[in-house]
Order: structure tokens, then C-alpha cells, then sequence
């Protein structure tokens, strides 16, 4: 078996076509990846098998030199490889580990569904989290600590973040829920006032059931500012009130945040209704549920919006 660079030559001297047809080939067969390809699997190979795949050499060549001079490709985002396949010499186009980067980026966006978020949102992580006092230290372990203990199937209290307005509750939640995402669990998180709204509007397109089953049977739920607005008693019992005693039956983990602690969320929210109405046992029953499938983290700290 001789030198794989005199085939290279004796191929080369051999070629029939125009004069710019050789030099492209020429090119081609003189790459140094395309010459470590080649000896790499000389024995796999015969003279008549590596001169019967230059178009394929030259296939390579040429769309490594577009990447290489930031040209567009045949396959954007992917970059050639040689592969000797039933004895023939081919190219195969693999992602670039940008294009990994992005689609890795994508799955991850998939794995949290957002209703009516703000967009920041989707960057949200831990190690941008503010860790100027106690009580957000605290809240952040917790939150740490579920994302790494967590087991679908397993029930596991989410947290109610309570607090001012602009103190990182909504950003946690957010970064809770990408921490989940890398490890493949699916979160969905909804802007709660919101969510009511159309609820309200889907009862005349008779989507309130489809609506509310979409949220309830969540994986992991994130019900971002609860009370922010004032709550009719339909909203409350058969909106709130039935996807909370499902996720309780269901041992589903949920999660909340609200500028009301634990108690002013029962005794000065949901137990008046948007007409006045005193009804404070819907509002301990309600609370029994969300005291079974969180815990309480208060924060207190600087308004980050202020000024903003």
C-alpha cells in the first residue's frame, strides 16, 4: 500500500476538467484535514475509492472555508465532518457549539411557560439574586435547596414569598424555575391578577375549565403576585379555590409570592370579596391549602424599581 500523498499526487495529476475544476480539487486533496482524514483510514480505503470521493473531499473543503470566512454555509449552524460510510467517503454536518448553545437555550425556555411574565424573567438566575440581608439569604437557600432536592413525583411544600413591592420576590421565582429547567423539569408560572382577568373573559368563549385545567395540573406552579388586585368570590372559589384543592390532593409543590404575608393575604384579602363581603371561612379554607403546599420566606429589603 503506498503513501497516502502519492495517491494524493497521482490523483491529482490525473484530474480531467477545466483548469479552475483541478485547482478547486487540488485544494481540496491538499487540505491537512483532508490529508490527516485520508491516512487516518488508509486501510478502509482504495486509490479508486479516495479518487471517487473528491467531490465529497471538495464538499468539505469548501464549506469549511465558508465557516472559516464567516460565509454562509449549506447548513448554517452546522460544520462539516468526513465519515467513511460503506466504504465510501462522505460528509456529515454536526452542530456548531453555538448552534448547541442555542438549542440547549431553546429546550430550556420550553420547559417554563409563562403567563403574562415580565420578560426578565427568562435570565433570571441565582447568582444574580441580591444577598444583602438575612431574609433574602434565607428565601434564596430555600429556593436553592428545592431545586436540588425535588423528585416529580415526590411532594415537596413550594415557598410564599412575601413582601414589599421591588424586593426580588418575582426574580426568584424566576430563577427557581431555570434552575429546574436544567434539570429537565417543567414549571409553568402565571402573573395571577392577570390570569384572572382572562379568566373572566373566557367565560363567554366557554374556555374556563380548559383554562383553569392547564393550570392547575402544572408540575411545578408559580402564582406570582396574589393580591395585588382586589378578588370577586368567583375568582377566588372557583378559579383560585379549585386549582388550589387540586395541586393539595395531588400533592402537587406550588409556589407564590404577594406583598401580603401569609395572614394579611387571609384576613385582609380573601376573606372580603371585590363587593365587601366579609366571608372569612372561604378565606381559612383557601389559606389551609396554601399553607399545606408552601412555606412562608418574608423578605424585607430595598424597592430594586424605585426611581425606575
Amino acid at each position: 500500500m503506498r503513501p497516502i500523498i502519492e495517491t494524493i499526487n497521482s490523483i491529482i495529476g490525473g484530474q480531467s476538467g477545466s483548469p479552475q475544476y483541478q485547482e478547486l480539487i487540488k485544494k481540496a486533496y491538499q487540505d491537512p484535514e483532508v490529508q490527516s482524514f485520508l491516512r487516518k483510514h488508509r486501510a478502509e480505503l482504495t486509490d479508486e475509492q479516495i479518487k471517487r470521493g473528491g467531490s465529497k473531499l471538495y464538499e468539505f473543503y469548501h464549506e469549511k472555508m465558508l465557516l472559516q470566512n464567516h460565509q454562509t454555509s449549506i447548513a448554517p449552524g452546522y460544520t462539516p465532518q468526513l465519515v467513511v460510510s460503506a466504504g465510501r467517503i462522505d460528509v456529515v454536518y454536526v452542530p456548531t457549539a453555538q448552534l448547541k448553545a442555542q438549542q440547549q437555550a431553546a429546550e430550556l425556555r420550553q420547559r417554563v411557560t409563562t403567563v403574562r411574565m415580565p420578560k426578565f424573567i427568562r435570565q433570571a438566575d441565582f447568582a444574580h439574586v441580591i444577598r444583602d440581608n438575612d431574609d433574602r439569604v434565607n428565601a434564596l437557600q430555600a429556593a436553592i435547596n428545592f431545586t436540588k432536592t425535588y423528585r416529580p413525583g415526590q411532594f415537596q411544600p413550594g415557598m410564599y414569598l412575601s413582601g414589599n413591592f421591588g424586593v426580588g420576590k418575582t426574580y426568584l421565582l424566576g430563577a427557581t424555575a431555570n434552575a429546574l429547567a436544567e434539570r429537565g423539569i417543567i414549571s409553568t408560572m402565571v402573573h395571577f391578577p392577570s390570569f384572572a382577568v382572562e379568566m373572566k373573559g373566557a367565560i363567554k368563549d366557554g374556555t374556563v375549565d380548559e383554562r383553569r385545567d392547564a393550570i392547575k395540573k402544572a408540575p411545578i406552579l408559580m402564582l406570582d403576585d396574589i393580591g395585588a388586585d382586589s378578588m370577586s368570590a368567583w375568582v377566588r372559589d372557583d378559579v383560585l379555590g379549585v386549582i388550589l384543592e387540586y395541586r393539595m390532593q395531588e400533592e402537587l409543590p406550588t409556589f407564590f409570592s404577594s406583598n401580603f404575608t401569609m395572614q394579611q393575604l387571609e384576613d385582609q384579602h380573601l376573606a372580603i370579596d371585590a363587593q365587601g363581603a366579609r366571608e372569612p371561612l372561604k378565606a381559612k379554607r383557601i389559606m389551609q391549602r396554601i399553607r399545606f403546599l408552601s412555606r412562608e420566606y418574608y423578605i424585607e429589603g430595598e424597592n430594586m424599581r424605585a426611581g425606575n
